[in-house]
């Protein structure tokens, strides 16, 4: 099945291009996850921290 998949897609002109920008997007996705994670204050990443822990 893998090698009609294969076949089909090999026949198409620039499908090369979607793996690329695929990777891409998540690359920079989690990169950008990653700075706004660590551009967090360590006094909000405490205070969000102890929301479980609260009886309200």
């Amino acid at each position: 099945m893998f090698e009609q998949i294969k076949h089909n897609m090999e026949t198409i002109e620039g499908v090369a291009i979607y793996p690329i920008l695929s990777l891409l997007i998540f690359f920079f996705f989690f990169v950008g996850l990653g700075l706004w994670v660590l551009s967090y204050k360590k006094e909000t990443i405490n205070e969000l921290s102890q929301f479980p822990l609260r009886d309200n």
